[in-house]
């Protein structure tokens, strides 16, 4: 498989691990989101991603890919994995050998004020959960999608500025900002279980474990630091526990409506990067 049928994989692959506390796995659905809408959304990604494999700068590949991919009636499905895995697509296309770290932070560091721009286009096609800005940066505002470009051109911000602007609270900005440690962290955990189980059962047993190394920077956003840090160590007691007590954990997070998405964009990041080196395959 090239890159980006490789990232579209991912994407599948990450759907389909169950069980997967608090998102939708081919076990559970969400009441307004579904199994088939993730699938759907990862087919429809499908041009960006192979944009980015060919060569298309970052921006222009992210927002080609958020617009296929918001064409299901789910809406955002798959909006934070798609921001990690564009540059890495691009990063392993190329890649003299197999991808590294050096490789996506050299893809993201370089990026443009059209990145940055395209970046912001792609807000107008899905509806993303994200903070208030603080009162010095409303301008820049990513709710506001296209219409905050001009700011972005007047400050002449790549699209790295950008997402460095929110990378203490937002763990896929970190990624970029972070030379995707978590994402390479993940990719290597999956390599030392890939004779263990089938890849979308150890995308599962490794969205768990990074659940309970770090609070899930979506659920800080959408219900506070302090629910954040409980969803973390009841993951540590889920893994711990064994397999009812994981099913139970996540029965408890969709009966709460807490979704630690974050967490699973980064699990689609690793799964790719595993992928993309011959350490995990189907």
């Amino acid at each position: 498989m090239n890159a980006a049928e490789n990232a579209q994989l991912a994407l599948l692959l990450e759907v389909a691990g169950t069980p997967k506390p608090g998102n939708v796995d081919r076990a559970r659905d969400l009441p307004d989101l579904r199994f088939e809408h993730f699938l759907a959304g990862a087919v429809g990604a499908g041009l960006g991603l192979r944009a980015a494999g060919e060569g298309a700068p970052v921006g222009e590949a992210f927002e080609q890919a958020v617009a296929g991919m918001s064409q299901q009636a789910g809406g955002n499905t798959q909006f934070g994995a798609l921001l990690l895995l564009v540059p890495l697509v691009k990063a392993t296309a190329e890649a003299r050998g197999d991808l590294t770290p050096e490789d996506v932070t050299r893809v993201a560091e370089s990026t443009t004020t059209e990145d940055a721009a395209d970046f912001y286009r792609a807000f107008d096609h899905a509806d993303v959960y994200v903070d208030d800005p603080p009162k010095d940066a409303e301008a820049l505002d990513v709710r506001r999608g296209s219409d905050a470009i001009p700011a972005v051109e007047e400050r002449d911000l790549t699209l790295y500025d950008v997402l460095a602007l929110g990378d203490e609270d937002d763990d896929v900005a970190a990624e970029w900002t972070g030379s995707f440690e978590r994402t390479f962290w993940t990719a290597d955990r999956l390599a030392e279980l890939a004779d263990s189980a089938p890849a979308s059962a150890i995308g599962a047993r490794t969205y768990l474990e990074l659940l309970a190394r770090e609070p899930d920077t979506l659920v800080a956003k959408q219900h506070g630091p302090k629910v954040a840090e409980s969803v973390r160590v009841r993951a540590q007691e889920a893994l711990e526990g064994g397999p009812e007590v994981v099913e139970a954990f996540a029965e408890s997070l969709v009966e709460d409506g807490i979704n630690p998405g974050t967490t699973a964009d980064i699990v689609a990041a690793g799964l790719f990067v595993a992928l993309a080196r011959g350490e995990v395959t189907v």
